[in-house]
């Protein structure tokens, strides 16, 4: 058996390094992408290029959400609308065609898993994660539409997941920093967390992600990465499920922080997951230092042997489905959705309507909150489209001194991410008030409320973005 069938880790730079390759040749299991590895599609088909060359049957997957989290536009902005604002549309028919749009490029750029959809619940409005990653609060609603996204997305040849098992919404805390836990009841979380996986289960997703959370109602000693309850259990005995169960990212804090990715990766398996994703910027050394911990782990028994194999042949049987439906498909189409189209998402107050018919030009201010891993520093709502802030605040900054430059006369557009988490804001909020006519846009998951919000987006994808510039008048805006 080897044990480098069941990692899949990242990397530096546009091209695969010769560790990799070699690595690749000897059977490792697949390659993570993220941005860092993306300059321009042409160098991407490149790049896997040489990854299947090694291996034909590689794993070759990417974040790739279809909105805010974006890995093929982290540079310019994901020209999809997201998960929130597709929930809000409440039109399962065109999520089926962002997921079979967001296939079709993955195909054509040779990636054959979309570590997509995200179907958690986001039931708490204060979880600094998932927000507009998700499709809804309501369970029902992201069932429906985790199940069209999925089934879009694999009739182009492109494996989905559906993460993050159990669900990671009703959380509070960044598992990428931290281990956050879920203390809702077992009846609460199989009616809320858990029935959105059930049906993307029930529609062929070939993997799930798990979540490095703790959930005390399911296993109150081990984060769900590791729990043998959770995913042997509930999850392979009660459920059935027979596809692949991919970790999220090994080197998060959630998982690793205080046992190492090696320890990590062994207690995963042992718990029933199959393929392993280490990380972002992994090296061949640790590579090597995660397989033999593995096959120390098999020969002293803490690891049975028929789990390791089982874990193989389940990530060899997606390697041989990937390598067989792997395509070039166009990747020139036409529009999926308008502007006036995701506007029809949006949650607009009468004062924005009634400020903007008679505001000849606005001048915007950029709210900038640190973005958690997952999005990255990828281009954000109108920023995005074209639009150039006369400010941006951060945490930490003066307001006198980053808002030097908005002029009082000229109706100010805040542009904020969840305003009702970010206190930086709602102070500049305030200073813009004392001067000024402001309107609020908020980005992410806004309060349940709207307290404050004059116009709410659910999302910061470039194509979200120009929706706005619409909403507010491309003159308006400075465009034109």
């Amino acid at each position: 058996m080897n044990a480098l069938t069941v990692l899949m880790p990242g990397f530096v730079g546009y091209d695969a390094p010769d560790w990799l390759l070699a690595r690749l040749r000897s059977g490792l299991g697949g390659v993570c992408l993220f941005s860092d590895n993306i300059d321009s599609l042409d160098q991407v088909r490149t790049l896997t290029s040489q990854l299947y060359a090694a291996r034909p049957t590689s794993v070759v997957s990417m974040d790739e959400e279809g909105g805010d989290v974006t890995r093929l536009y982290q540079r310019s902005g994901s020209p999809f609308p997201g998960n929130a604002v597709l929930g809000r549309l409440a039109d399962a028919e065109l999520t089926y065609r962002v997921g079979e749009r967001v296939g079709a490029e993955l195909a054509a750029a040779g990636v054959g898993l979309a570590l997509a959809p995200d179907v958690d619940v986001n039931s708490n409005p204060h979880n600094p994660v998932i927000g507009v990653r998700s499709f809804s609060a309501d369970p029902d609603e992201v069932a429906r539409h985790s199940v069209a996204w999925t089934e879009g997305l694999q009739s182009r040849g492109v494996a989905a997941c559906a993460k993050h098992f159990p669900g990671h919404g009703d959380t509070s805390q960044d598992s990428h920093l931290a281990l956050p836990r879920i203390d809702a009841d077992a009846d609460t979380l199989r009616v809320r967390e858990l029935a959105p996986f059930r049906a993307a289960i029930l529609a062929g997703t070939r993997t799930l992600m798990t979540s490095h959370i703790v959930v005390p109602a399911l296993d109150p000693d081990n984060p769900a990465t590791f729990s043998r309850r959770i995913l042997t259990d509930l999850l392979r005995n009660e459920w059935g499920y027979d596809g692949v169960i991919v970790t999220d990212a090994l080197d998060m804090v959630g998982a690793s922080g205080d046992r190492g990715i090696p320890a990590a990766a062994v207690a995963a398996l042992a718990a029933g997951a199959d393929l392993l994703c280490i990380g972002t910027k992994n090296t061949d050394a640790q590579i090597g230092e995660i397989a033999a911990a593995i096959d120390a782990a098999v020969a002293d028994g803490t690891l049975p042997a028929e789990r390791l194999a089982e874990a193989i042949s389940r990530v060899e049987a997606l390697g041989e489905y990937v390598s067989h439906t792997r395509s070039q498909l166009a990747t020139v189409w036409p529009p999926l959705l308008e502007p006036v189209q995701v506007q029809q998402a949006f949650h607009v107050s009468d004062r924005a309507r009634e400020v903007l018919s008679r505001a000849p030009r606005v001048q915007f201010v950029a709210a900038e909150s640190v973005a958690n891993i997952a999005v990255g520093n990828a281009p954000w709502g109108p920023f995005a489209a074209g639009v150039t802030p006369v400010a941006r605040i951060h945490d930490g900054d003066d307001p006198a001194v980053a808002l030097a430059n908005v002029d009082p006369a000229v109706v100010t557009v805040l542009v904020v991410k969840e305003l009702h988490r970010q206190a930086f804001a709602r102070q500049a909020l305030e200073a813009l008030r004392a001067t000024s006519d402001v309107l609020v846009v908020d980005v992410g998951w806004p309060a349940p409320d709207f307290d404050g919000i004059d116009i709410a987006t659910f999302g910061a994808s470039r194509l979200v973005g120009e929706a706005l510039i619409d909403l507010i008048g491309r003159e308006s805006c400075g465009l034109e």
